[in-house]
């Protein structure tokens, strides 16, 4: 991984969140070796619609489970996408959120 630049090593772990799960972005950060850097990673989602193969950058969420992003993917669209993959959300938040979270730290961990 350290051939490519930063936003596509963000984009490569969130590809790894399973459909039904979610991460935030700090994890990413965390896991990239970049703990700081969880506003980079936020930038990284913004430009994520644009990559193919596609990134799915709604399961990336703010620390505490909120929708922070909400408004790039327009309307309740990525409320809709976790709804569909049984992600409950209820006021721009994940419900259940320690029993979806995806920690990469952890589920990649060698």
């Amino acid at each position: 991984m350290d051939d490519i630049n930063f936003f596509d090593k963000v984009y490569q772990v969130a590809r790894l969140i399973p459909a039904g799960r979610v991460t935030s972005y700090g994890a990413i950060a965390s896991y990239l070796g970049t703990k700081g850097s969880s506003r980079m990673v936020g930038y990284a989602m913004q430009a994520a619609g644009r990559i193919d193969p596609p990134v799915p950058a709604h399961r990336v969420v703010n620390r505490q489970g909120l929708l922070t992003a909400k408004f790039h993917f327009g309307g309740n669209t990525m409320q809709e996408m976790l709804e569909s993959e049984g992600v409950k959300v209820a006021d721009d938040q994940v419900q259940d959120f320690k029993a979806v979270y995806w920690d990469p730290n952890i589920e990649l961990a060698l």
